[in-house]
């Protein structure tokens, strides 16, 4: 095989693909470009599904802020949209998949989502069924509202903490 020994500028003239680092960065961009393109639909989705289990956790917190359940939010001046991303945050690490838009993963975010929202369910018993379904079994459900649980507790744990004054 015989080397071109046309200079960059005479293979542009002459249609020929000669090597260079620019060349080849440019391949490399090039790749990079088309991957995030492929992946976006995947990433927007996963983003989508985590938004909607946010969103429900903070309704069911300003529902239950609302029925003065839950008075130590006021007490502690507890930020609600910064508990919600902590729950849904610590909620996740326990959730199946590994990564944000694992298939496993959406499908927990969007059974979580419907978990937390049962309460305000038009048929609850029917929603109830249909999670045990979806979550595998009435165990899996059950794991999965006691790691929902769980999460709520640390979280308040944590913030309440931080707005105690610190004890001397």
């Amino acid at each position: 095989m015989k080397k071109s020994t046309h200079t960059p500028a005479q293979a542009k003239l002459a249609g020929i693909m000669v090597k260079t680092p620019q060349n080849d960065n440019n391949g490399k961009i090039q790749m990079k470009k088309r991957l995030l393109i492929a992946l976006t639909p995947f990433l927007l989705t996963a983003c989508a599904d985590k938004q909607q289990y946010q969103d429900a956790v903070l309704a069911r917190i300003q529902k239950d802020q609302k029925l003065q359940e839950e008075q130590h939010l006021k007490d502690y001046k507890i930020d609600i949209e910064r508990l919600a991303k902590c729950v849904v945050d610590t909620s996740g690490n326990k959730m199946p998949g590994i990564i944000a838009f694992d298939p496993q993963r959406l499908a927990a975010y969007r059974n979580y989502a419907k978990m937390v929202g049962m309460t305000s369910s038009p048929d609850p018993k029917k929603t109830l069924e249909e999670l045990r379904t979806e979550f595998g079994s009435p165990k899996e459900l059950a794991e999965a509202n006691a790691n929902f649980t769980e999460s709520m507790l640390d979280c308040y744990s944590a913030m309440v903490s931080e707005t105690e004054p610190e004890m001397k």
